[in-house]
């Protein structure tokens, strides 16, 4: 083993491994490498006596050559006594390791160098040798060079051919220099990996995509410009263009336009630009595509709702687009099957599904919707509490009280209105507002109705205030108005069948229904 040490130097500054073939230790001298060699051959110690120069090797030799950023290459200088490997700068800077020709062939230069001077051309030491370097030498060459070579394009593939045939050639000469086993095709490292070129392909864009679409979901601010939240009638009319705005969609199954994060729009168009390349690839590479689409979709459910977990727990713009964006999605992935699965490699057709990821989607979308009604009923709930159950009204400052409360509820109303409207869908945003309305009228007319002799000048302070409040929501009202019709077409019995407690709080104001609708029009007037 000392012998072993001095045989094999390695000079760092000069960048050079020198192999002495006249060994002398402890005043022994005299003694030839190949003898050394040999000894711990007979007495079966020649793997370990090696592993220390192998490791050695690859730390001084192989990995400064293949990681260096330029191209180096191999010197070998052969003397009586010794024999020298120098890395010197390759002659041809400019040269890359495109191909791996050059990058092979001054790796061959180095283990023909092993195979000369220190395995003195012998097959069981090289073999022991190999053994000791060839797995770590040939993650190395996966790491730094095939696996970056990888295309990213399935139109590329082709090209890589030349690659493979050289990665062959290259361990068909290692085998000749019997460095690696003509027989174990475990060795066949690298031609393993090249031939394998479409599962790796499909491995580094699936993790291309992945990334992709966790950027865009982690970097999105889910704003809406102004003009699309001012007015629905931007984005819910035929004039605008849903392939030039990167909010508007149009709803597969729904015959309707709907409004998303910027987001949302880039996952789907990213989730179908993989499903394309699906149809187009081989079994292998489509399976690992499919799966990535699916994985894309589900990056939403997982990152989104995490990351905008404080605006889901108010009341805001940004959870009704977050409920817009899974109705969109949900959608999308119910049109998968119908847009793509014909044109699916045969094999996949019957394995390969979505639909149940679309039942998520709604349930996240409803869950989103009814956390902002609930919301919304919880802080009107709070303000008609100050109300104190609209007694005394007739006492000036109950009645200042209750009015207060009113207007709190007026503005908590309103404000709703006012970011759901332009966002929602027409049918979406009247089943949520119609419910919010029902709470708070039915809590307003029980909290009245549980009163007890009510004065003359408190029934009128009382009638005084439903007015009020009914007056102030009058934009809201003429929103629920289906279809076209506004406020001055749109009749009170309508609304009553939308908002039953309405009329409960008509017959407390003591309005008959010409009356109701007599006001609503009186007041729609007087609006515009």
């Amino acid at each position: 083993m000392k012998f072993m040490e001095k045989a094999v130097r390695f000079d760092g500054d000069l960048n050079q491994v020198e192999v002495k073939y006249h060994l002398e230790v402890e005043n022994v001298n005299g003694i030839q490498l190949h003898t050394v060699v040999e000894a711990m051959d007979v007495v079966g110690i020649l793997e370990y006596g090696l592993a220390k120069v192998a490791d050695l090797m690859i730390k001084y030799v192989i990995t400064p050559f293949v990681n260096h950023g330029q191209p180096l290459s191999f010197l070998e200088e052969l003397h009586q006594e010794s024999a020298l490997l120098k890395i010197v700068p390759s002659l041809d800077s400019k040269f890359e390791y495109l191909d791996g020709e050059f990058l092979y062939s001054r790796i061959l230069l180095f283990i023909k160098f092993i195979y000369r001077s220190i395995c003195f051309q012998k097959s069981s030491w090289m073999q022991c040798f190999g053994r000791l370097t060839w797995p770590r030498i040939s993650e190395l060459i996966i790491s730094t060079f095939l696996s970056k070579v990888v295309p990213t394009d399935a139109s590329k593939l082709p090209d890589f051919q030349k690659i493979i045939v050289c990665s062959s050639e290259f361990e068909t000469a290692l085998k000749e220099l019997m460095y690696i086993s003509a027989s174990d095709d475990k060795d066949n490292r690298l031609s393993n990996f090249a031939e394998n070129v479409e599962v790796h392909f499909a491995f580094k864009k699936k993790t291309e995509i992945l990334a992709k679409a966790r950027n865009l979901l982690l970097e999105c601010d889910f704003s809406i410009p102004q003009e699309y939240t001012r007015d629905g009638s931007v984005w819910k009319s035929d004039e605008t263009s849903v392939q030039s705005s990167s909010h508007v969609v149009d709803l597969l199954f729904l015959s309707e336009r709907c409004l998303v994060s910027k987001a949302a729009k880039q996952l789907m168009e990213l989730v179908h630009q993989t499903l394309q390349d699906v149809c187009l690839s081989s079994t292998r590479v489509a399976l690992e595509f499919y799966h990535t689409a699916r994985d894309a979709i589900l990056l939403y459910e997982v990152v989104v709702p995490v990351k905008l977990e404080r605006q889901l727990n108010g009341i805001n713009h940004v959870a009704v687009l977050l409920h817009n964006d899974c109705l969109y999605l949900s959608q999308e992935i119910f049109g998968f099957a119908f847009e793509y699965r014909t044109d699916f490699p045969s094999s996949m057709k019957e394995h390969a599904v979505f639909v149940d990821l679309a039942p998520r989607f709604q349930l996240l979308a409803e869950e989103i919707l009814q956390r902002q009604v609930h919301l919304v009923i919880y802080n009107l709930k709070e303000a008609i509490d100050g109300a104190d159950g609209f007694q005394n009204t007739h006492q000036m400052k109950q009645f200042e009280s209750a009015k207060f409360s009113i207007d709190q509820v007026v503005f908590i109303l309103e404000k709703v209105h006012i970011i759901w409207e332009p966002l929602l869908l027409p049918s979406t945003y009247r089943r949520s507002m119609c419910t919010v309305l029902e709470s708070v009228f039915s809590r307003i007319a029980r909290d009245i109705l549980l009163l007890d002799d009510i004065a003359a000048e408190e029934t009128l302070q009382l009638q005084r205030l439903i007015y009020l409040m009914l007056e102030n929501l009058l934009s809201l009202f003429e929103s629920l108005a289906p279809g076209e019709q506004n406020l001055h077409e749109f009749s009170a019995e309508s609304l009553e069948d939308f908002i039953p407690s309405l009329r409960k709080i008509r017959k407390l104001s003591g309005m008959q229904w010409h009356l109701l609708n007599y006001f609503f029009k009186r007041c729609w007037l007087d609006y515009h």
